[in-house]
């Protein structure tokens, strides 16, 4: 006589085990009056547990990647300057020509490079005043980031041969000022002496980062080298962009090996520093968001993983009759666990389902529609980010199902002490 699982298993086409396991999920979607609360209870928290990690995520990694761009975009993944300045935009030039410009964008990485020159300053109307840093571009800069955010007015052709008289401002610089496109505004400059320079308003653009947007002025690189007083070949530092973002450490680190200890012609030193050096207040804050967003995955994970192990405990002690006839059979408890393990898959699979359903909704719903809106002021942006991505999704959706399912195999053995001849006569 054949062993009663090797009979089963021939008997059904199947695993007997999975086929059990379906005929309990079937029957409880139908109603049991005891298990069929706990067990929608238990679908519910799995729902919602997943549906809020998956919004979390898609909310933390879409608003550290935005603000990286505002940082990243009005300057470089990268600065090569003055290793005398102890700040990003100081007054210590470099020599930045062709020949340094050619050796940096060949290393491998590297997919721009690019001139700034920065003045300290003030603007004055007839009623009012502000400081402000003039900011210097050449013909070679990127100005895509600058033209999607331009709101009014053109962005100029800027050269290094000459001055072009033409500005860009922000529009809380606009807005403060009392300042349009087309207007004359005097900026003044103040070292040995005050010095002035006229400069027309060519277009108003707005980044919401405030750092930039409360401070900047954009024009010519060759102005601003003549407020410095510095050479032709001169500047006052070089962004690099880099191709990806995952390779920001390496490509400093051979930017930093290529240039050495050594000097410019005028005794210069250079010193290269990534973004996240430059403004490590601003990247500590982001860093915060992963010990919140890991928090909340733990958290939605423990409640889903909780009320999984209440149904599974209601449904064995419902079913301890039958347990009772599996093992008068010849079933073993390792085989009895496995069929309440897989039933808890179904359930858990379908909560999953939900929750998947429920989560990307509200991430279209926000991507799309942009219902919810912040203040542009604390957060740099004015609408909640979203950013979905495939490989965190699945992970997710691994994490959780394997998680609830370990969390389960510890309760399961509660079916080892269920005796046969006792259970066939529970009600």
């Amino acid at each position: 006589m054949k062993p009663i699982r090797e009979e089963w298993t021939n008997d059904f086409g199947m695993n007997w085990k999975l086929f059990i396991a379906r005929r309990i999920y079937k029957d409880n979607k139908s109603g049991k009056e005891v298990s069929k609360p706990a067990i929608r209870i238990a679908m519910i928290g799995i729902a919602i547990g997943l549906a809020v990690m998956i919004v979390s995520v898609a909310v933390s990694v879409g608003f550290k990647h935005q603000v990286r761009d505002k940082v990243v975009g009005m300057g470089a993944d990268i600065v090569v300057s003055n290793i005398e300045g102890a700040q990003l935009y100081q007054m210590s030039p470099i020599v930045a020509d062709d020949s340094l410009r050619l050796t940096l964008q060949l290393l491998h990485g590297v997919s721009h490079v690019q001139r700034y020159s920065t003045k300290s300053g003030m603007i004055m109307t007839s009623d009012n005043f502000q400081g402000m840093m003039l900011k210097g571009i050449g013909q070679e800069y990127d100005c895509t980031y600058l033209k999607a955010h331009l709101l009014e007015g053109e962005m100029p052709e800027f050269a290094d041969s000459a001055a072009s008289g033409k500005v860009l401002i922000s529009r809380s610089v606009a807005d403060k000022l009392s300042l349009k496109t087309g207007d004359k505004l005097y900026t003044y400059y103040i070292e040995n002496n005050v010095r002035a320079r006229r400069l027309t308003v060519s277009g108003i653009y707005q980044t919401n980062f405030s750092y930039y947007d409360d401070l900047f002025l954009i024009t010519d690189i060759y102005t601003v080298n003549r407020l410095n007083g510095w050479k032709a070949d001169q500047a006052g530092g070089i962004e690099i962009a880099v191709a990806n973002y995952e390779w920001l450490d390496g490509v400093n680190d051979a930017i930093r090996e290529r240039l050495g200890d050594n000097t410019d012609r005028y005794g210069a030193t250079y010193c290269s520093r990534t973004v996240e050096e430059l403004y490590p207040q601003i990247f500590d804050w982001l860093n915060l968001l992963d010990a919140n967003v890991w928090a909340i995955l733990i958290l939605m994970t423990g409640v889903a993983g909780f009320t999984m192990i209440s149904g599974l405990l209601i449904i064995i002690l419902e079913r301890t009759n039958m347990i009772g006839v599996l093992k008068a059979l010849g079933a073993d408890n390792a085989s009895i666990r496995k069929i309440f393990l897989t039933f808890s898959v179904f359930l858990i699979g379908k909560g999953m389902l939900w929750g998947n359903a429920v989560g990307l909704s509200v991430c279209l719903i926000q991507h799309f529609f942009r219902p919810l809106r912040l203040d542009p002021v604390t957060y740099y942006i004015d609408t909640v980010p979203i950013e979905l991505n495939l490989g965190w999704l699945l992970l997710l959706n691994i994490g959780t199902l394997l998680v609830s399912v370990l969390m389960l195999v510890g309760p399961s053995y509660l079916i080892s002490h269920i005796h046969p001849a006792k259970s066939i006569r529970f009600e």
